[in-house]
């Protein structure tokens, strides 16, 4: 990180901003030679030796079968290549710019990017420790084909999520490098890995790092969201599913090309049910699923689904008034509470209105 006056203008953070926005999201291979320099920019700071060795993984989970079959690497040192250095920073960083000051730097820096690192490193901590201890997806081969995946125990599910609190998130601590880039360089050798690389676990002789995702699929949202196969996926087969944020079984949304609506009905986890829908389509599953005809008046028309074990699915079918190019009026779908009685009553739901209130000078 280069000096710079804390004070620094609008556009300064706009490009620091856009920067680790693309650091968080980078996929591909790790420029190795960068992030060890990194490494040992980090070890050096803090006063440290730099390490005996540095070792590469293909994936967190690979990274983390790694860690735990070292011998001689020492004991992390996690506190005082990351968590001291930054706590001084943001202290500094807090003291010079004062409360107000640090709350609209961090507004304007590092908050826009919290949820997206933050949940992906949580949804990697989950994925990591269910693969690891066979409650989740198939595994990777790890170290020398080794098994990664023994007999599932809540002791080595402990184990694992001890190893994970010893890494350093690389890319994924991008909010927090954005909050401090420009202000000094006692974080420089955390921002060198993290523009280069994935995961790392610094210990006294060892440092294992682990490579970026080959793969991020996102909604508009920022979720993990993909219909045909990992959400994030990693080289060495580690992945993670999810539609639109929820995670899903591997083998569920195989399934997704051929669904039914026998076979939605027949879906008796609720929460896939609804991602069974939505990939279905709404309007789709109306047509063919016979719904029940609730409600018309000049807004719409209300339609009802009654499903076992769930809310009813309700929708408010509308015409746009203004007609497309080929004359023809497009149809729209509008899912709206499941105690909503009447079509304008839905159609205000959508507007945040009381229906009462809802007097729409042209209808779309």
């Amino acid at each position: 990180m280069n000096h710079a006056d804390i004070t620094d203008t609008g556009p300064h953070r706009t490009t620091a901003l856009d920067r680790w926005r693309s650091v968080a999201a980078a996929t591909g291979p790790a420029d190795r030679a960068a992030a060890e320099a990194g490494v040992r920019l980090a070890y050096r700071t803090a006063g440290l030796a730099e390490p005996a060795r540095v070792l590469w993984a293909d994936s967190p989970l690979a990274a983390v079968a790694l860690a735990r079959g070292l011998s001689g690497q020492g004991r992390s040192v996690r506190d005082e290549v990351r968590t001291r250095p930054w706590a001084e920073e943001r202290r500094r960083l807090h003291d010079a710019l004062g409360p107000a000051g640090w709350a609209a730097h961090w507004q304007a820096t590092g908050a826009p990017l919290w949820d997206l690192t933050r949940g992906l490193a949580d949804r990697i901590r989950a994925g990591v420790t269910e693969a690891a201890t066979g409650t989740g997806p198939a595994a990777p081969a790890g170290p020398a084909g080794a098994s990664v995946r023994p007999e599932p125990s809540a002791r080595e599910a402990t184990a694992v999520r001890l190893v994970l609190l010893d890494a350093v998130l690389g890319q994924h601590d991008a909010a927090w490098l954005a909050a401090f880039d420009g202000h000094g360089d006692r974080l420089a050798g955390l921002a060198a890995v993290a523009v280069n690389a994935g995961w790392w676990w610094p210990f006294e002789n060892v440092a294992v790092l682990c490579e970026r995702p080959v793969e991020l699929h996102r909604d508009e949202a920022g979720r993990l969201d993909r219909g045909d196969g990992p959400a994030l996926a990693f080289a060495d087969g580690f992945a993670l599913y999810a539609w639109r944020g929820m995670t899903v079984p591997a083998d569920f949304l195989a399934g997704l090309a051929g669904l039914t609506p026998e076979r939605i009905r027949a879906e008796e986890n609720a929460e896939l049910r609804r991602v069974m829908l939505e990939y279905y389509g709404y309007d789709r599953y109306l047509a063919v699923s016979g719904a029940r005809h609730q409600h018309r008046d000049e807004t719409g028309v209300l339609w009802r689904i009654e499903l076992d074990d769930d809310e009813d699915v309700v929708m408010v079918e509308v015409v746009n008034s203004t007609p497309e190019p080929d004359g023809s009026h497009r149809t729209y779908w509008l899912r709206v509470p499941p105690a909503t009685r009447t079509a304008r009553e839905g159609v205000a739901w959508t507007f945040g209105l009381h229906p009462d209130a809802y007097e729409p000078l042209v209808q779309t």
